[in-house]
């Protein structure tokens, strides 16, 4: 994002509901008296029992083996320094949560009000029943090389300072990759490192261990360059002291270069150095958020380079979240006593490799990129790329076994890689994915119904991330004052309230339009232009006019009170007979989607399989593999209802209109679901041994009453609905809607504008 986030919304984001980020769920049922018995006295003595006869089986019968400890003394916390413990705690649950969202592996984040490094480790030790692993965090140089090496020859599990060799693991997989596309060999590149701290030490080490010549270093730190005899050097910088130049400077260092390293500060590079540079150079400006280069200045200096920075709107990002989840995953599933070096050279290897595959189609969707393919822009896998689980983590865990550091072996290596992506499902970044392409190219949304505080808090987010351009329409003191009483900036936001006659030329001119395509239809021209003071339709008719690029309504208003304007005046897409509303459900397995739930009644056996057909091409924009189970009360045949006929035919007619399409029924909703009953005894079904994403229900009531029940009890976040067939994109949202719910919805209609209204050459949309 280019701009800051707000602090009022960072401050509510962490204290909404329950304060903070994270909370302990229990894994069993617990409900019942047995329950209670069975997980505490007197059954659970019988687990303790049996790991006081073999300590090994504390992984069998407890979440050891997939406990993670983040534990900093907050001493060197990332951009905000020495904090303490209790500032740092933030950042250690948001470790937390990227271990568990992008490797599903549990986390406790322990702050240690303690900066002595000998009675920091003893305490780190005495934690070692408790954990599978140690992640050790925003610790400060020189303490935290002691402490690292203390702790992994005394503990038994896996211990890493991500800070240290995170950036190295992956900084390593990148150079690789950047100097084959150069044409150079580790051995012989030149390097000018920028900072001498824990990142920078760990990066230089690791690719001496990759073939680098010790020799071939530069380094400087704030004091200046690292020179023979200079004093206080610790023993690791001593050894990276190279050169005799005491008064060297980066711009004389830079001359020649090879590869420079930066892991300093912002704007310490300028052109004349890089351009000072051997031919053909790697730059790797990784200070965050600003580089010590920008992308532009750099690539802009000369044509032959390769450069890297830390962020996330340049290619070619160096992100830890690329390495430590899926490092830890695979130690921790084969019990390893430690992460040495053949592991993380396993994950470096396999990052790089894996830059060199073919990319998903949702990667590039998310990333905004028809040809995303090895090359000077893409050196390293992007963050979202859902392959990494399934790539690094086996990697590692087989480097582990390898060099007998594992206590556990795994014997069905395939099975393993299905295992790891069913943690995650193979879907579950949809919405970060979405949110990518969206910022890629945002579109102008118009919210309908916008004298609404949640509708203003939602603009300002999408506005402030980048998702769309928002435009409100509505009464302009009434929404200034929600917005004052609510703390909500609604600067850059166009007001637009078609009562007023500073806007009674747009309206004229819609009135007219909307006469044009209504006077058949009982309207004549004063109902027209009084029909175009109605909010939904005077937003239809600016999506109709090329004047926004998608419509959001419904918060506060009858379902059909938006969607029948939107037919009016958008209309359906070529060939569309009947829209249909979807649903999305955000579950923890990846994304499920519902329809139709809100539009049609009682659909035919041929509108049944037009709505499959709508839905299974709106998951297909999506990245996703439609695999669409239509249910029923009965299973295969085993009603001859007019209704299951029904659902029976619409099957049929669809193997017909999509053979490839993967699809069965009719049948009972836990069929769907559950693999075992489906396989034995509907083992010629379609979708044995396949995760159903799509139900499709046999009528508006099923559809309703079902999506309702799953929202109330589910306890996962729900979008929709997403109508589909219409024109242009207009969106209705649920009554009481979340402000989160409103900006995903915003995200799914900024894709639909992308795909239904693409720009011109001049980089505008199509009008009509």
């Amino acid at each position: 994002m280019s701009k800051e986030l707000r602090k009022q919304q960072a401050l509510e984001y962490h204290t909404q509901g329950r304060p903070g980020k994270i909370e302990v769920v229990p894994s069993k049922e617990a409900k019942t008296q047995r329950d209670l018995s069975l997980a505490y006295s007197p059954g659970v003595a019988e687990p303790c029992k049996e790991i006081l006869k073999n300590k090994e089986s504390v992984y069998t019968y407890t979440a050891k083996g997939n406990l993670v400890a983040v534990i900093s003394n907050g001493t060197a916390v990332l951009g905000l320094g020495d904090i303490g413990p209790e500032a740092g705690k933030p950042v250690m649950e948001g470790k937390g949560v990227l271990f568990k969202v992008f490797a599903d592996i549990d986390v406790f984040d322990i702050e240690i009000n303690e900066r002595d490094p000998e009675k920091f480790v003893q305490i780190v030790k005495s934690l070692e029943p408790t954990f599978g692993g140690i992640n050790l965090e925003d610790i400060k140089a020189p303490e935290c090389f002691y402490i690292e090496r203390a702790l992994k020859e005394s503990m038994q599990i896996p211990v890493m300072h991500d800070d240290q060799h995170g950036t190295a693991i992956i900084s390593s997989a990148a150079l690789i990759n950047a100097l084959e596309l150069q044409g150079k060999k580790m051995s012989e590149v030149r390097f000018v490192v920028n900072g001498a701290g824990a990142a920078a030490i760990a990066c230089v080490q690791l690719y001496e261990s990759l073939g680098a010549k010790n020799k071939n270093f530069i380094l400087f730190d704030k004091e200046g360059v690292l020179y023979r005899g200079r004093p206080g050097l610790d023993e690791v910088k001593q050894h990276f002291a190279t050169t005799s130049k005491k008064d060297l400077t980066l711009p004389e260092a830079m001359q020649g270069a090879d590869v420079f390293i930066g892991l300093s500060a912002a704007d310490t590079v300028t052109p004349e150095m890089v351009k000072s540079m051997a031919k053909k150079p790697v730059v790797f400006a990784l200070a965050n958020p600003d580089p010590e280069i920008t992308w532009e200045a750099a690539t802009a200096s000369r044509k032959d380079i390769i450069i890297a920075t830390g962020r996330s709107d340049y290619p070619n990002q160096v992100n830890n979240v690329l390495g430590f989840p899926y490092i830890f995953r695979g130690a921790l599933d084969v019990r390893a006593t430690r992460i040495n070096e053949a592991m993380k050279m396993a994950a470096v290897k396999a990052l790089a490799d894996l830059a060199k595959t073919p990319v998903p189609d949702m990667v590039m969707m998310a990333y905004g990129e028809k040809n995303l393919v090895f090359g000077p822009h893409y050196i390293i896998p992007k963050p979202l790329d859902p392959r990494l689980i399934s790539t690094v983590s086996p990697a590692v865990a087989r480097a582990a076994m390898e060099s007998g550091v594992a206590r556990q072996a795994i014997p069905d290596w395939e099975k393993y890689t299905i295992e790891l992506d069913d943690r995650l499902g193979n879907d579950n970044q949809l919405f970060r994915i979405i949110g990518n392409k969206a910022r890629k190219d945002p579109r102008r949304v118009v919210f309908a119904e916008a004298d609404n505080m949640k509708i203003l808090k939602a603009a300002q987010i999408v506005l402030d991330e980048e998702i769309a351009h928002p435009i409100l329409l509505g009464e302009e003191k009434k929404i200034s004052r929600i917005a004052l009483e609510n703390g909500i900036d609604l600067k850059g936001i166009p007001v637009i309230d078609p009562r007023r006659e500073k806007w009674n030329k747009m309206r004229y001119d819609f009135a007219d339009l909307y006469f044009k395509k209504r006077q058949r239809r009982g309207v004549n021209h004063y109902e027209a232009s009084k029909i175009m003071k109605d909010r939904i339709r005077f937003a239809c008719m600016m999506l109709n006019t090329g004047n926004a690029d998608a419509v959001i309504g419904g918060l506060t208003r009858n379902y059909p009170e938006t969607v029948r304007p939107a037919l009016e005046i958008v209309g359906t897409e070529e060939g569309v007979k009947k829209i249909a509303g979807m649903y999305i459900m955000v579950t923890k397995k990846g994304p499920v989607f519902l329809a139709d739930a809100t539009v049609n009644f009682n659909p035919t056996s041929e509108e049944l399989a037009d709505i499959t057909l709508l839905v299974a091409r709106e998951v297909k924009n999506l990245g996703i593999t439609p695999r669409v189970a239509l249910l029923s009360y009965s299973n295969f045949g085993s009603s001859n209802t007019p209704e299951a006929n029904m659902v029976r035919k619409a099957r049929e007619l669809l193997k017909q209109k999509d053979p490839e399409l993967v699809v069965d029924g009719e049948m009972q909703g836990i069929l769907a679901f559950d693999k075992e009953i489906l396989k034995e005894n509907y083992p010629f079904s379609e979708l044995v041994d396949k995760d159903v994403n799509v139900l499709i229900f046999p009528n508006l009531s099923a559809g309703n009453i079902a999506y309702n029940l799953l929202q109330a009890l589910g306890g996962f976040d729900t979008i929709g609905p997403v109508l589909l067939g219409l024109a242009k994109p207009v969106h209705v949202l649920q009554l009481g809607s979340s402000v989160r719910s409103i900006v995903n919805m915003v995200l799914i209609a900024v894709m639909d504008a992308q795909q239904k209204c693409p720009r011109d050459s001049s980089g505008s949309g199509n009008e009509q």
